[in-house]
């Protein structure tokens, strides 16, 4: 079966992560996950925080945490237009673990002073990045 290639662009409000040709793209859309393919329906969906995996031409697997954002699907193209987006590798755990354990501590905290919305918010985010970690960890063996 032969591979088709479509155009991917990755961008958060900082850089430009990624701009090339895949054959597929993995994202946590708001729904759950979402898999993208040549000849995929055009689509516009919220991002929530997760991962962006996707196979370059040449086979390469590559993996970015995104903390939310936009997925756009065109006919030839795929634009994800993260609010923050790193690479797995450039993720660390231990700032994750940790901002885990803070908001999960505001979480529990009973003082009217805590923003529950946003401690809850950043929880989603610190597990994300930890899920991402722990994918590519899975990976590397």
């Amino acid at each position: 079966m032969a591979e088709y290639n479509f155009h991917l662009d990755i961008v958060s409000a900082e850089k430009r992560l990624f701009s090339g040709s895949v054959t597929a793209v993995t994202v946590s859309g708001s729904e759950g996950e979402l898999g993208v393919r040549y000849g995929h329906a055009p689509l516009l969906t919220a991002i929530r925080p997760g991962l962006v995996q996707y196979v370059t031409k040449a086979g390469e697997q590559e993996v970015l945490y995104v903390s939310g954002g936009m997925l756009e699907v065109q006919n030839s193209s795929v634009m994800v237009l993260a609010d923050t987006a790193i690479r797995a590798e450039d993720l660390d755990k231990a700032k994750a673990e940790e901002a885990k354990r803070s908001a999960e501590a505001k979480l529990q905290n009973s003082s009217h002073d805590v923003d529950y919305a946003e401690a809850a918010a950043e929880l989603a985010r610190a597990m994300a990045k930890l899920r991402v970690l722990q994918l590519v960890k899975k990976n590397v063996r």
